[in-house]
């Protein structure tokens, strides 16, 4: 996969050091307490053709600090990139946060909310007793939204929400560098 970080701060750098340790991993541990600020997580996945190319991105915010992520895939789905833009957010905090995920994505946000736990308990299949689609990437996202209090939220696509918007316009970015035509940010 290539993957391209862009990391844009509001803020001096020695200052953004200090807060931006919200934003990147270890486990929690049972006495951690949890930032006061929330961080906003803003995702979204595009394909260009199903399967085809495909991008994620992932807008992060907490408070004035802010981390833009992309990437993308030569031959994937559009539920996987979906997926991939929670995972690589979630990846990418330091400590234990208090997290809201914007997703259009309903499959992301009924699949981590109200399927999962059904899908585990089947030895993850479906209702059906079908293999549940994209489960390596299912198993990482429960391991990551476990490590944070996570809040998933449904947001419209291309219905002008600002979050959303900037987050497709990442996955767009992400499409880019799969298909050569954009240099992933770091790499000549």
């Amino acid at each position: 996969m290539r993957h391209a970080k862009s990391v844009q701060l509001t803020k001096a750098h020695a200052q953004a050091n200090a807060s931006e340790a919200a934003i990147a991993h270890p486990a929690p541990s049972a006495g951690d307490s949890l930032p006061a600020t929330p961080v906003e997580i803003w995702t979204d996945g595009a394909c260009k053709g199903n399967p085809g190319p495909g991008g994620w991105g992932a807008w992060l915010r907490a408070g004035k600090h802010e981390k833009e992520l992309f990437g993308g895939e030569r031959d994937t789905t559009n539920n996987r990139m979906e997926l991939t833009a929670v995972i690589e957010a979630l990846a990418s905090l330091r400590r234990p946060c208090q997290v809201r995920v914007h997703t259009d994505s309903q499959d992301v946000q009924l699949g981590i909310s109200e399927w999962m736990r059904n899908w585990v308990r089947r030895g993850w299949k479906t209702a059906d007793n079908k293999p549940v689609k994209n489960a390596d990437l299912w198993r990482r996202l429960a391991e990551l939204s476990a490590r944070h209090q996570v809040e998933w939220r449904w947001v419209k696509g291309h219905a002008g929400v600002d979050g959303n918007e900037r987050a497709d316009a990442l996955a767009n970015r992400g499409v880019e560098v799969a298909l050569g035509q954009r240099s992933a940010p770091g790499n000549p």
